[in-house]
This record gives structure tokens, C-alpha cells and sequence, in this order.
């Protein structure tokens, strides 16, 4: 099993499970969110090493989500998003 700890957030399901089966196959741990203010409290209270974060959430957008985070972590977040806007994309990487 290996030791890195990941949170994945995406309200997909098809998605979700596609990232999730490919970490099981790799032996990673793995949590899941599927709303942003999950995924803040699940970043808070788990520490994950890594998270998969998508932009387009149903509660609050995935931008708000990274500034949350933020506040008191520099984890590497890797961005996994649908959305065509060059500026959405721009934003989620400088925050």
C-alpha cells in the first residue's frame, strides 16, 4: 500500500470512479468529495498529500475551494476540469 494519501474531488461519477480505480490500482489511499466545502473540511481534518480537484462543483466553485485550502496549506493541488475558458484555467493555477 503506498503511504501518499490522496483527496479526490469531482461530483462526476463516471470521473470519480475512473481517478479512483486508477489510484486502487496503484495501491494509493484515496479519499473522495463530491461538493467543495467537503472537500475543505475533508483537506483539514485528513491532510492529504496530494488532492484531484474539479473546478465545476455544486456548491462552491473549485477556485474558492483552492483559496480555502490555501489559508493553511500548501498541498499540490492538481487541477481535472471540463471547463473551455482559458481565464477559469488561468485563475485556479495562480490561486
Amino acid at each position: 500500500m503506498n503511504e501518499y494519501l490522496v483527496l479526490v474531488v469531482e461530483d462526476d461519477k463516471p470521473i470519480r470512479n475512473l481517478i479512483t480505480t486508477t489510484l486502487k490500482m496503484n495501491d494509493y489511499r484515496f479519499i473522495t468529495a463530491v461538493r467543495g466545502r467537503e472537500a475543505v473540511m475533508l483537506s483539514a481534518s485528513h491532510k492529504p498529500d496530494i488532492i484531484i480537484l474539479d473546478l465545476g462543483l455544486p456548491d462552491i466553485d473549485g477556485v474558492e475551494v483552492i483559496e480555502h485550502i490555501r489559508t493553511w496549506s500548501d498541498v499540490p493541488i492538481i487541477i481535472v476540469s471540463a471547463r473551455s475558458e482559458d481565464r477559469d484555467k488561468i485563475t485556479a493555477l495562480d490561486t
